[in-house]
């Protein structure tokens, strides 16, 4: 039969090996006919898959007539060709599948300080729950103040972040996950500590000297909306509670965290129906680029254990904090 010129190695594409698929059935089931049913296609189509592959390959694969289906020589060859070729095209596929379901790579998350305290937080249980859906991701966790966090996310020196609502960004996308409640403390040789008479209120306050965060926050949105001045100014809530300590200043600071203080005896509420406010805490993504895949598992994870709906980062999921109060204007509205 006449043949065109060969196809050279390295110019194999899908139709050929569409092609060498239709073979290979050919000569396991023994012929032409029987290959109908294993392929589901007209013998007539099977014939014509046949010899475009004969003329591709300029070679005659076999010998098909009233003396039945048989193999060439040439024939035999290109079929345990095939069968290595199309092995290891079914070994790269598979391989490829593993890849994308067993996901790996390093995972940045940064997450505001003293979290760990807190019984509404469930970081850690994300993280266990990550761990064992991909084992070979490589976990950064990073602790920073929230402005830090925020141009980590939207830098990318961040994959993920979680801080305390306190402003919205056009560049983030915010998903609600817990809660914390904060209580004005003060310490040993305050008058404030121990004080038994009639309970502080927002005006009495306006006359202590606080020590406040001096970062946008929501502690410092408080200060704001209260019209509180600060007679001290931390860069962290370590730094508030050593203020506290002190007994010069009074502070607000996460119930959880002030929790060992206060049992030591060094340090307690004042006021805590009336001199509160709580804080709202989101994971924060950039909304572009889209988010790794690495990423959304940590994110889903991390809605999973906070009960959150697994949604991905679907529209419902891309709450802004701009439909929300702030944490300063949840504060307790106790009279003044």
């Amino acid at each position: 039969m006449q043949v065109n010129k060969p196809v050279l190695p390295g110019q194999l594409g899908d139709a050929d090996l569409r092609l060498l698929r239709v073979f290979k059935s050919v000569v396991e089931c023994g012929g032409m006919a029987s290959a109908e049913l294993d392929l589901n296609i007209a013998m007539s189509t099977i014939s014509r898959h046949v010899k475009d592959l004969e003329t591709r390959l300029g070679l005659v694969l076999c010998r098909r007539g009233r003396a039945g289906f048989a193999l060439t020589p040439e024939g035999t060859q290109v079929y345990e060709a095939a069968l290595n070729l199309l092995s290891a095209t079914d070994a790269f596929r598979g391989r490829l599948h593993d890849i994308h379901r067993r996901l790996g790579g390093d995972l940045h998350v940064a997450v505001f300080e003293k979290t760990a305290t807190n019984p509404q937080a469930r970081i850690a249980e994300a993280l266990a729950q990550f761990h064992q859906q991909v084992p070979r991701a490589r976990l950064h966790l990073h602790v920073g103040t929230i402005g830090a966090i925020e141009r980590g996310v939207i830098d990318g020196q961040f994959h993920l972040g979680i801080i305390p609502e306190h402003r919205s960004s056009d560049s983030l996308v915010y998903q609600e996950l817990f809660g914390e409640t904060m209580l004005l403390y003060a310490g040993q040789g305050h008058p404030w500590f121990a004080a038994t008479g009639a309970q502080p209120g927002w005006d009495d306050l306006r006359t202590q000297k606080l020590a406040g965060l001096g970062y946008h926050s929501p502690n410092l949105e408080l200060t704001h909306l209260r019209r509180l001045e600060r007679g001290a100014t931390a860069s962290d809530q370590e730094s508030v509670a050593m203020l506290v300590l002190s007994g010069q200043f009074v502070g607000f600071l996460p119930e959880h965290y002030a929790e060992a203080f206060v049992r030591s005896g060094r340090m307690r509420a004042v006021s805590p129906a009336v001199l509160n406010y709580t804080c709202r805490f989101s994971a924060i993504l950039r909304k572009s680029p889209k988010p790794l895949r690495l990423t959304q598992a940590f994110f889903d994870a991390l809605c999973r254990a906070h009960a959150a709906p697994d949604e991905g980062l679907t529209a419902a999921s891309r709450r802004s904090r701009r439909d929300r109060p702030t944490g300063a204007g949840r504060a307790d509205t106790g009279s003044d």
